[in-house]
């Protein structure tokens, strides 16, 4: 695996342990809205953990098996208002569960893959292309825009 796989793997991974250290939150902080009017923590977690599992299922488990890629295009909104009411209706430590084993079942599928696969274009099944690199550099924005701002939440609350 080249460095540059591998490097984006580590920091893909930041999620799923920011996730775990968040395991001793009470349910009143998961709860919790960094503004009025804005998600819940356990709103974002479980948004970026469905996300996790459709890529997962639609994509690098597909192609781990070699099967054809299964992504479709999504509306991102009604995705989102999906995945709060999941949330809210979902315990906690389930989500926190899933979002760590999700996270690490990309990686480790990923990392099982030959330097062919991981480098290789594939179509989705709208014909449009997913690259595994592109998909990490992607998520690791989307995680970071998400990650950045909980942390200073939750360090405030803490001080």
């Amino acid at each position: 695996m080249t460095k540059e796989i591998e490097h984006l793997l580590q920091t893909f991974e930041e999620w799923a342990l920011f996730v775990k250290t968040m395991n001793h939150l009470e349910e009143k902080t998961w709860n919790s809205s960094m503004e009025e009017g804005k998600w819940t923590i356990k709103s974002i977690v479980t948004h970026i953990m469905l996300w996790d599992r459709y890529f997962y299922k639609e994509a690098i488990e597909k192609i781990a098996l070699k099967q054809p890629v299964t992504l479709k295009h999504m509306n991102f909104e009604e995705f989102n208002r999906k995945a709060i009411e999941f949330g809210n209706r979902t315990e906690t430590s389930e989500i926190v569960n899933k979002a760590i084993t999700y996270r690490h079942k990309i990686m480790n599928d990923i990392r099982g893959l030959s330097e062919e696969q991981l480098h290789q274009t594939y179509l989705d099944a709208e014909g449009n292309v997913f690259y595994i690199p592109q998909y990490l550099e992607d998520f690791i924005w989307h995680d970071q825009h998400h990650m950045e701002p909980l942390k200073k939440y939750l360090a405030n609350l803490e001080a």
